[in-house]
């Protein structure tokens, strides 16, 4: 008879990930199905729903990546909280996520607005905290742009630029760790540093990050372009050790 242990460990070993049985739920309902490949420092991240070709890519990728990996449930760009609206990469500041829902919930009332944000403030750092890695990791977030968004709009906001490949600016990577980005600055790819935080506070994560000096990197790639963003992914996981 095999023991406990014994057949755990054949379990263990004969699956290349582990899917947590049910997703990581926080905040008002918004979910999170997780990945967790053996032991490492490193975190993976899916924020919006709609960047398939994102979630294609990361789930793949967790076959051979070591970390922990959090993809948003569902498949549309917003949440649902307070039965509202709610982009999820604004919601890790008060004023960013305020900005966001009245901009998709324009019949609310003050009242219910205030609501909304009192779920928001009174989970954010409990799920801030499952998302952000420990000391020395890093957190890479896999996007996909379709609406115009490039590397263009990040210029005036950054600290340090790097643009070999300006003739395709949808492509990019942005980070908030100098050590990063000199490294990454020797990729033939798009990069923007950003470390200094604007007056605005637009509620990302990247935002939040750069305020509290966690590595993180947002790869960003046109919806769709599956080859570009496995190959921009590849060079980062070889040369950011």
């Amino acid at each position: 008879m095999v023991s406990k242990l014994n057949r755990r460990e054949f379990l263990l070993g004969s699956f290349p990930f582990f899917w947590r049985k049910r997703p990581f739920e926080t905040l008002d309902g918004i979910r999170f199905q997780v990945i967790r490949k053996d032991k490492s420092l490193h975190h993976y991240l899916l924020i919006h729903g709609n960047e398939e070709t994102a979630r294609e890519v990361l789930v793949t990728h967790m076959h051979q990546a070591k970390g922990i990996a959090y993809l948003v449930t569902g498949h549309e760009r917003n949440v649902t909280i307070a039965s509202g609206q709610l982009d999820p990469n604004r919601m890790f500041s008060r004023e960013g996520a305020e900005k966001s829902l009245r901009s998709l919930n324009p019949d609310w009332s003050p009242e219910r607005l205030h609501k909304a944000l009192h779920k928001l403030d009174h989970g954010r750092a409990k799920l801030v905290s499952r998302l952000f890695p420990p000391p020395d990791g890093r957190l890479v977030a896999l996007h996909n742009n379709s609406q115009g968004y490039s590397v263009k709009d990040e210029v005036p906001s950054s600290d340090a630029l790097s643009l070999k490949d300006a003739d395709h600016p949808h492509e990019f990577f942005l980070c908030t760790d100098a050590g990063d980005f000199a490294i990454l600055a020797t990729s033939p790819y798009n990069v923007v540093f950003q470390r200094k935080m604007p007056n605005e506070d637009d509620g990302s994560l990247s935002r939040l990050a750069a305020r509290r000096g966690v590595r993180y990197i947002n790869l960003e790639v046109t919806l769709g372009e599956k080859a570009k963003q496995v190959e921009m992914l590849g060079w980062l996981e070889a040369h950011l050790r």
